[in-house]
């Protein structure tokens, strides 16, 4: 007698009895399924949750940045009653903001170019070649991300001085991406592997030397890890404000992180709160709209890195 004539002769609860992943109810995977709901709904909330922490603060600045002093003071939860355009200006000028911004533009375009062409050939050649001591080489990259940059604050500012680049920004620019190529190895290396080696052999065949098929091949293939980690840097140098400080004395030399700490102290006793907080939204908007742009660059590039 066969399997199926026996579960027959059983009756309909034995089949469902017997039938795998099913319980006796019939209903299959029920707990599981009820389970796996509330997970969802508790992520999606924490998600929620983290979302408003994150965009009510930010909201609140550009709301104050259209208010008077009074109203901050007095309703500073509330809707500016009109949009005071007027505070930018002054933010701008007055707030030395502009010349921040000059400065701040000046170290990201020579310190994000060294950063992405020298980390992107080191990459390349540690993740494409085999030579000795490339294992070495690259956990010495490694080890750079672990170092603390403050304890490295003397030695530079010594350092620095000696060479004639203290206070200048060229001497920041180069520290910049000193401070950067770490990261910058130890991501686009990982996304180097990722990429086909039958690509390169038919560029060799092709007739193509190593650093034109690095320039003209394979650089362009890695675009969304450059995007990605390019974003990192940019927003890592935005926002820089321990090395400006240690290495950048002079007023007019000064970058975003530090006229805005500098803002924040002499609007406070002065009591120009507005002025403030437009510097504040000044400084955000390029950072908002560079991840704007490039958001699906970024997550392309984080993914695409992670899988051969």
């Amino acid at each position: 007698m066969s399997e199926q004539t026996a579960v027959a002769e059983r009756g309909p609860q034995a089949a469902q009895v017997d039938r795998p992943g099913q319980n006796v109810t019939g209903e299959p995977g029920r707990g599981r399924k009820a389970l796996d709901g509330t997970l969802n709904v508790f992520s999606h909330a924490f998600l929620v949750v983290w979302g408003l922490l994150t965009a009510l603060p930010l909201l609140w600045v550009v709301l104050s940045s259209f208010k008077d002093d009074a109203e901050i003071l007095g309703d500073p939860w509330g809707l500016p009653s009109a949009l005071r355009f007027d505070n930018f200006a002054r933010a701008w000028t007055h707030g030395h903001i502009g010349q921040y911004f000059v400065n701040t533009g000046i170290v990201l375009l020579g310190s994000l170019t060294l950063t992405m062409l020298l980390g992107a050939t080191a990459a390349y050649a540690l993740a494409r070649y085999k030579f000795l001591g490339s294992r070495l080489v690259y956990f010495v990259f490694v080890g750079g991300m672990m170092f603390p940059v403050v304890l490295a604050f003397v030695p530079l500012f010594k350092i620095v001085g000696g060479v004639g680049l203290r206070d200048t920004l060229p001497g920041l620019m180069l520290i910049y991406t000193a401070y950067s190529l770490p990261f910058t190895v130890f991501f686009l290396t990982a996304f180097f592997r990722t990429l086909p080696d039958a690509v390169a052999e038919a560029a060799y065949i092709d007739g193509c030397g190593p650093f034109r098929t690095f320039f003209r091949v394979m650089l362009p293939m890695a675009k969304p890890g450059l995007i990605s980690v390019g974003i990192f840097n940019f927003l890592g140098h935005w926002n820089q404000y321990l090395l400006p400080v240690v290495l950048i004395t002079s007023d007019e030399k000064q970058v975003l992180a530090q006229g805005l700490a500098n803002l924040a102290i002499s609007e406070g006793y002065r009591g120009d709160y507005s002025r403030l907080f437009a510097g504040l939204t000044l400084a955000m908007l390029p950072v908002l709209v560079v991840y704007a742009v490039f958001q699906r660059q970024v997550q392309s590039g984080l993914t695409a890195g992670q899988m051969k």
